[in-house]
């Protein structure tokens, strides 16, 4: 396979990433994804930010969320997001350290 071909298959597999979680199952909570797959919208829209910087694009966080969530994140959070549990936060301290650290 070549390398524009790889590009492309990796792009739509990218954006049916973003269909599912973001049309399909808005009801899948960040923190369950994190705290079963050490990672969650926020982290895709970090690393989407980071590629961005690395193509020499500067996105701040909240642009760089915009774009994986389709709207501003205080409307996503207000739409989709419910309140976390004691148990799914104590969770996420061990998975946030585990997963992502300091870099968020």
């Amino acid at each position: 396979m070549d390398d524009a071909t790889r590009t492309r298959i990796e792009a739509a597999t990218y954006r049916r990433l973003i269909q599912h979680l973001m049309q399909d199952r808005p009801d899948a909570q960040n923190i369950d994804l994190m705290n079963l797959a050490g990672f969650c919208r926020n982290c895709l829209s970090r690393w989407y930010g980071e590629a961005a910087a690395g193509e020499g694009i500067a996105l701040n966080k909240e642009q760089a969320r915009e774009v994986v969530y389709g709207m501003p994140y205080d409307d996503w959070r207000a739409q989709h997001q419910a309140e976390a549990t004691g148990d799914q936060l104590k969770a996420f301290e061990q998975s946030f350290a585990a997963n992502v650290g300091k870099k968020d």
